[in-house]
């Protein structure tokens, strides 16, 4: 009995041995891991001073690039805002220059207009006078089926011319058109119609000086059809229809290429082209 109380007191005193050997270890294992832990930490401090000592150097770097960036976007948007004003200056510029080149074309194309106008007054009171002066000193035919004889029929269209001379437009619309009426069979009738659309051409009347010049076609071998087809270039044209007057002028250079307006055409072809 003695002895197995005394071996449990060794197994005792061996088990706190070895007990305070394995804390021992264990102590030993704990105090290096914390030391590599604190070798870490120090490591990382002196990366960190490092670090923050780099970034105390360059954060006047950088406060010195973000404030010279400032700066510059201000300079740029300072010229964007001149550039923008000076574009629109140039574009204000621009369209006052179209506008004025506009009014320009408009009173260029009024005084070619006027020009036409003025021309073809000075041709027609011409060409009316040579008329006057051709049929006073020729003879009128003996015969007619008519109600009106032919001298009279002659005498109302000296009559009528005369009216249109002195501008006395409306007695010679009524005096043409009455002869027109009378005997469309007469030599003078197809004169009688063109010089009817003359008198509506020069009281600017264009509309109605197209269909009255558009008749005179309808007289077999009328001699005023090349006169007509050019006038109907100039209604178009006073009326602003450019593209119908250039046809109206192309239809004339195509078809009375001997006529004395073939010229004429071409030349206000041209005018208008432009």
């Amino acid at each position: 009995m003695h002895f197995m109380k005394i071996s449990k007191k060794l197994l005792f005193i061996c088990s706190l041995f070895l007990l305070q050997e394995f804390i021992f270890s264990q102590s030993n294992s704990l105090a290096r891991e914390i030391r590599n832990i604190n070798d870490k930490i120090a490591n990382q401090s002196i990366k960190t001073d490092s670090l923050e000592a780099q970034i105390s150097l360059l954060l006047p770097e950088l406060q010195n690039a973000l404030k010279a960036n400032l700066k510059a976007k201000e300079q740029t948007d300072s010229v964007a805002i001149v550039l923008i004003n000076r574009i629109n200056t140039i574009q204000n510029k621009m369209r006052l220059i179209e506008d004025k080149a506009a009014y320009i074309d408009s009173v260029n194309f009024e005084i070619l207009a006027q020009l036409v106008m003025i021309e073809n007054k000075i041709v027609t009171l011409t060409n009316s006078f040579t008329e006057i002066y051709t049929l006073k000193n020729t003879k009128s035919s003996t015969s007619s089926p008519s109600s009106i004889s032919p001298e009279q029929y002659k005498k109302n269209y000296i009559d009528a011319l005369s009216f249109y001379q002195n501008g006395e437009y409306d007695k010679a619309v009524t005096l043409f058109s009455k002869l027109v009426q009378t005997d469309p069979s007469n030599d003078l009738a197809d004169n009688s119609q063109y010089w009817l659309a003359e008198c509506y051409y020069t009281m600017k009347n264009y509309k109605r000086a197209v269909s009255e010049f558009t008749k005179v076609f309808s007289f077999p071998a009328t001699d005023k059809d090349d006169d007509a087809q050019l006038k109907l270039g100039h209604c178009y044209r006073s009326m602003g229809n450019t593209k119908k007057a250039i046809e109206e002028y192309q239809r004339l250079v195509d078809y009375f290429p001997g006529s004395e307006f073939y010229n004429k055409a071409l030349e206000s072809i041209k005018q208008l082209n432009i």
